[in-house]
């Protein structure tokens, strides 16, 4: 059970994913709440596992990680070996910005964030080398035309 009391905790949610260093008297006063109880909010919100993190987002491209890839593949086998196998991959790996366990014909999507197609390439041997996979693909992503972290309110 999530402890989101009212529309005041989702209001908070919301502002928190727009801007996540607004302060506790700005966020007060968007809510219209005292700061004092706003902030008892927040943490209770943390506390619950409900509000999980606060972080910066960054420009790849301007980090010289411009491109977005797609990763799709399908496990080798599904053996509790070949499984820690691909999650020690994941976790070693940090051009992986994102892996999604699927249902249907894919077994996992990852998303990753490279310099270049040469970059990819770097990375796509780096995996095979950690884990074995039956099939493999990517798509390189042309445009971002949303590309976002906020959960809808």
């Amino acid at each position: 059970m999530t402890e989101i009391t009212d529309k005041t905790d989702l209001s908070i949610l919301e502002l928190l994913q727009r801007d996540a260093t607004l302060s506790i008297d700005a966020l007060a006063a968007e809510v219209h709440l005292s700061r004092n109880a706003c902030w008892r909010r927040v943490k209770r919100l943390e506390e619950s596992g409900v509000l999980i993190g606060r972080v910066a987002l960054v420009d790849a491209a301007k980090l010289g990680k411009g491109l977005m890839v797609f990763v799709m593949m399908r496990a080798a086998d599904h053996t509790p070996e070949w499984i820690a196998a691909l999650d020690k991959a994941v976790k070693s790996l940090p051009e992986i910005t994102g892996a999604h366990r699927m249902s249907g014909d894919l077994d996992y999507i990852l998303r990753v964030q490279v310099a270049d197609v040469p970059d990819y390439d770097r990375f796509y041997k780096r995996l095979l080398a950690l884990v074995p996979v039956r099939d493999i693909s990517a798509s390189f992503v042309m445009e971002n035309i949303k590309d976002s972290t906020a959960v809808p309110i």
